[in-house]
């Protein structure tokens, strides 16, 4: 089946920290026998949609915009293997200078997905925090053949990888390291701690994202799929489909309420609401950020407001090794020799 996903997540601190902002949707359709004619467009309430910029310029802040269809938009069938939604890296820019280039491959045994990486972006790299960029060696494997878990797995103050990007890059949850002390435990997407593409270097020099947006610029334009979780279930972007042939979609967004302050402890600062931050909306995700699909099958969703990519584990996290199972400091820890930078 084929699917049409047309949103780009803008990625500015503003919008990401009014998670009581509403997205109106408006759907075009040019032709209405066939799927791939459905246009979706987000529209942020106090803010009109602006021109799709060129892959090689920076969307303003502060809007959302709409956004092609993916090169391959094709899902792939639930236990089949989904190399086919990593996108070629070979003509990226890199992360610029004397940086390696991104290396990532995927292949799937009987029953895994194991991707390898040197965890390097293929977009210019920006200095976020005082902490360098090094190519890493990475080696994932999830489950080919994710299940639902009879309970979920809180990652409430977990710090560290809980899955990948298809450009090789680690996803971490939405909470910050103890340092610096005024923002420990924060919200990085609320304190203005990423770049443009919703990630920044840690204390090991390694890049990785706390958010995600889906568009050329950060490389993750070509499939409906952003990644995956280490429970194996995929990340979507924020457009989903209401029916198996996708005639007809909406923009799905987060059901966390901003209650507190998340400068620092990111998560006693929001309270999940089924109703939605409005009360009463409709396509709100569960607390997991995610929903199953309309065949039948789990999954998260990348949006622009708190948890951006994860809220818990739905599945059963498989555990890693070596550097991709890296984590940060347990809270309030500093690591050996010392205090961290800020991540």
């Amino acid at each position: 089946m084929t699917f049409r996903p047309l949103l780009l997540l803008s990625l500015s601190a503003s919008l990401f920290a009014c998670s009581g902002s509403d997205s109106r949707v408006e759907t075009l359709v040019d032709d209405p026998g066939t799927a791939a004619a459905t246009t979706i467009t987000a529209v942020s309430p106090d803010v009109a949609p602006t021109e799709v910029p060129s892959a090689d310029s920076t969307p303003s802040a502060d809007t959302t915009v709409v956004a092609d269809a993916p090169s391959n938009a094709e899902l792939p069938a639930w236990g089949e293997c989904p190399d086919a939604v990593f996108p070629d890296l070979s003509g990226v820019a890199g992360p610029g200078g004397d940086y390696d280039m991104p290396q990532v491959t995927v292949e799937c045994t009987g029953d895994e997905i194991v991707v390898t990486s040197n965890g390097m972006p293929g977009y210019t790299f920006v200095e976020m925090t005082p902490n360098g960029l090094a190519a890493q060696e990475y080696e994932w494997r999830v489950p080919l053949r994710p299940e639902v878990a009879a309970e979920r797995t809180s990652i409430v103050n977990v710090l560290g990888t809980l899955g990948f990007t298809t450009t090789g890059l680690p996803i971490y949850g939405p909470t910050e390291g103890p340092q610096p002390e005024r923002e420990a435990f924060g919200d990085p997407v609320y304190n203005g701690l990423l770049d443009d593409c919703g990630g920044h270097t840690g204390f090991d020099a390694d890049y990785h994202n706390h958010a995600l947006r889906s568009d050329a610029a950060c490389n993750l334009d070509s499939s409906y799929i952003l990644g995956y979780a280490l429970d194996g279930f995929p990340i979507h972007n924020s457009v989903g489909c209401l029916d198996v042939a996708c005639t007809e979609t909406a923009v799905f967004h987060s059901g966390y309420v901003m209650t507190g302050d998340p400068t620092s402890n990111s998560w006693d600062a929001y309270f999940y609401d089924p109703a939605g931050s409005e009360g009463g909306e409709t396509n709100v995700l569960d607390e997991c950020n995610g929903r199953v699909g309309p065949d039948g099958t789990y999954r998260y969703h990348a949006t622009v407001a708190f948890p951006y990519i994860i809220g818990c584990h739905v599945g059963t996290a498989t555990a890693q090794i070596g550097a991709a199972a890296r984590q940060m400091p347990p809270m309030g820890d500093p690591p050996p020799g010392g205090s961290p930078p800020p991540r």
